[in-house]
C-alpha cells in the first residue's frame, strides 16, 4: 500500500512538472506575440511603446522584416538599436518580440565567404547554409578552462617574430596613426597562415567598402580566402550593426576553437567600434563621460577580448588569437581608448608615422612595442638572436639621435651607427612577402655577426634575397626543424652563417 502511494505521488509530480513546462512555453509564446508601436525613429535607433515583457538585448522584428536589438529599458518606452536600414520605418510601425538574443550562423561553410554580422551573404555566392547558430554574446572561458600561451603564431614578419613574438591565444594590439600600415600588417599575418592549419576571421568595422573590397581581392590573389571568413559592417551601415560586428565574428571563431582548432581573428578597427557605441549611447541619452564616451566603454572591449584564449586539453586545446587594431591621433598613445585597450591586451605593436614617411616598412617602432607573454612562446632558435638584436637596435636609435649634434665621431661610434643602419634595413620587408623561420634567423644572425657590414645599403635587399634562396635550396629541412621547436646548435649556426657568407660574397662580386 505504501509503495502504491509513493508511485502515485511520483506520477503526480511528473504530471505537474510537465504541466508547468507546457504553461511556461505557452506564456513565452504569448509574450513573443506582444506587439509594440514605433514612437519615433532616429539615426540608427528607434523608440518603442508597448512590449511590457521585452528583455535587454532581445531581438525585435519590425513590420517589413527589419531587425533591431533592445538597448534601453525605460519606464515608458523601449530604446532599440537598428540592425538594418531605417529608410522604410516610420512612426506607427508595428514591432514584435522574437524571444531570442542575437545569434549568428556558425560552421565550416563560412570559410571563404564574405558576410555581414547577421550572417547574410555579401559576396553574391548565394545563401549561407551552416550547421548551427550561436549567440553573439558569450561569457569568456573561466580561468580553469585555460592553458598557458606556449605555442607561437608566426607572422612571417621579421621584426615581429624576432622582437615582438605573438603566441596562440594572445591578444596583441596593433595601433598607430591613420595610413601607417596597420591593416597591411594584419593582412600579411593572415596570408602567412597558409598551410599552417590556422583559420582566420577578418572583421571590418566602419571601414570604407572600397578598402575592404581591395583587401578581399588581395586575400583571393594570395590564396588566403580558402581558410578565411570576412565579417563586414561598412561605414555606411547603421551604427548598431557596427557595434555587434566584433561579437558576432568572435562567436563564429569560437565554434572552431571549441573543436580544438586554432583561430586568428582581426578586429579592424576598435576605434570605429567605440565611436559607434558612443553614437548609440548619446542618441539613447545615456550619461556621457570622458570624451563623451559612456561609462561602460571599457567593458564593451574587455568582455570582447577576454574571449581570446588557449583552452586546456579537456576543452579540446583550441586557441583564439586576436589582433585588435586601433587608430591613434597625432601619435597620442595616452588618449582614452588607446590606454583602455593597452591595459586589456597582452602587448602592442606601435606603427610610427615618422618611420613610415622615411620608408621604413613595416613602420614598427621597436622601442614602443612589446609582447608581454609572447616571449615564452617564441621558437627557441630565435632566442639566440633576438636579445642582442633588440638591445643593439635600441642603442643605435639613441646614438643616431645624438650623433646629429656632433661633427666628429669616434671609429667605434661610426661602426655602431653603420651596423645599426644595416639592421634597420634588414628589418624592412615588402608586403605579401612572408619569410620562413630559417631564412629570418639566417638573415638576423648574419647582420648581428657583422656579415652585412661590408655590404652597401643599396645592395642589402639583394643580399637578403640571395640568402633566402640559398637557405631554401641548401637547407630545405631547416625551417621544419626550427618550427618544430629545435634549439639552434653551434653547428646549425655555423651552417647558416657559412651559407649566408657565400651568398653575400656572390652579391658583392656582381
Amino acid at each position: 500500500m505504501h509503495q502504491t502511494e509513493e508511485a502515485l505521488q511520483t506520477v503526480l509530480q511528473d504530471t505537474f512538472a510537465l504541466y508547468a513546462q507546457v504553461l511556461d512555453r505557452h506564456q513565452a509564446k504569448l509574450r513573443s506575440q506582444e506587439i509594440g508601436i514605433v514612437q519615433s525613429i532616429g539615426q540608427g535607433i528607434a523608440r518603442i511603446i508597448g512590449l511590457p515583457h521585452v528583455q535587454s538585448e532581445e531581438i525585435v522584428r519590425f513590420a517589413g522584416g527589419s531587425l533591431g536589438m533592445v538597448f534601453n529599458l525605460d519606464p515608458d518606452e523601449v530604446g532599440v538599436i537598428l540592425l538594418d536600414s531605417s529608410d522604410k520605418l516610420q512612426s506607427g510601425t508595428e514591432v514584435r518580440r522574437t524571444g531570442k538574443v542575437l545569434d549568428v550562423p556558425v560552421g565550416d561553410t563560412l570559410l571563404g565567404r564574405v558576410i555581414d554580422p547577421l550572417g547574410r551573404p555579401l559576396d553574391g555566392k548565394g545563401a549561407v547554409r551552416t550547421s548551427g547558430r550561436r549567440p553573439a554574446e558569450r561569457d569568456a572561458p573561466p580561468i580553469m578552462d585555460r592553458s598557458p600561451v606556449n605555442v607561437p603564431l608566426q607572422t612571417g614578419i621579421k621584426a615581429i617574430d624576432a622582437l615582438i613574438p605573438i603566441g596562440r591565444g594572445q591578444r596583441e594590439l596593433i595601433l598607430g596613426d591613420r595610413q601607417t600600415g596597420k591593416s597591411a600588417l594584419a593582412l600579411d599575418t593572415i596570408i602567412n597562415q597558409k598551410g599552417k592549419n590556422i583559420l582566420c576571421i577578418y572583421c571590418a568595422i566602419g571601414q570604407r567598402s572600397a578598402a575592404v573590397a581591395k583587401l578581399i581581392a588581395d586575400l583571393y590573389e594570395q590564396g588566403a580566402m580558402a581558410y578565411t571568413t570576412v565579417v563586414m559592417a561598412a561605414g555606411e551601415e547603421p551604427p548598431g550593426l557596427q557595434f555587434v560586428a566584433p561579437y558576432a565574428a568572435t562567436a563564429m571563431a569560437e565554434y572552431f576553437t571549441d573543436q580544438g582548432r586554432d583561430v586568428l581573428i582581426v578586429y579592424d578597427d576598435l576605434t570605429n567600434h567605440a565611436r559607434a557605441y558612443r553614437e548609440l549611447s548619446l542618441l539613447m541619452r545615456r550619461p556621457p563621460g570622458r570624451e563623451a564616451y559612456p561609462g561602460d566603454i571599457f567593458y564593451i572591449h574587455s568582455r570582447l577580448l577576454e574571449r581570446s584564449t588557449h583552452l586546456n586539453a579537456e576543452r579540446g586545446g583550441g586557441s583564439l588569437t586576436s589582433l585588435p587594431i586601433l587608430e591613434t591621433e597625432a601619435q597620442n598613445m595616452a588618449a582614452y581608448i588607446p590606454t583602455n585597450l593597452i591595459s586589456i591586451t597582452d602587448g602592442q605593436i606601435y606603427l610610427s608615422p615618422v618611420l613610415f614617411q622615411k620608408g621604413v616598412l613595416p613602420a614598427i617602432e621597436i622601442g614602443k612595442s612589446v609582447s608581454r607573454v609572447g616571449g615564452k612562446t617564441q621558437l627557441p632558435a630565435y632566442r639566440s638572436v633576438s636579445g642582442d638584436l633588440r638591445l643593439s637596435y635600441s642603442q643605435f636609435e639613441e646614438l643616431e639621435a645624438f650623433s646629429r649634434f656632433g661633427t666628429r665621431l669616434e671609429e667605434s661610434t661610426r661602426l655602431t651607427l653603420e651596423r645599426g643602419r644595416r639592421v634597420r634595413e634588414i628589418l624592412k620587408q615588402k608586403q605579401y612577402a612572408p619569410m620562413a623561420a630559417a631564412v629570418q634567423i639566417a638573415v638576423l644572425l648574419s647582420v648581428t655577426a657583422g656579415l652585412f657590414d661590408r655590404v652597401p645599403i643599396a645592395k642589402i635587399a639583394i643580399a637578403e634575397q640571395a640568402i633566402a634562396q640559398a637557405i631554401s635550396t641548401q637547407l630545405p629541412d631547416m625551417s621544419l626543424q626550427i618550427e618544430s621547436g629545435s634549439v639552434l646548435t653551434d653547428a646549425d649556426r655555423h651552417a647558416l652563417l657559412k651559407i649566408a657568407e657565400n651568398a653575400i660574397a656572390i652579391v658583392l662580386e656582381v
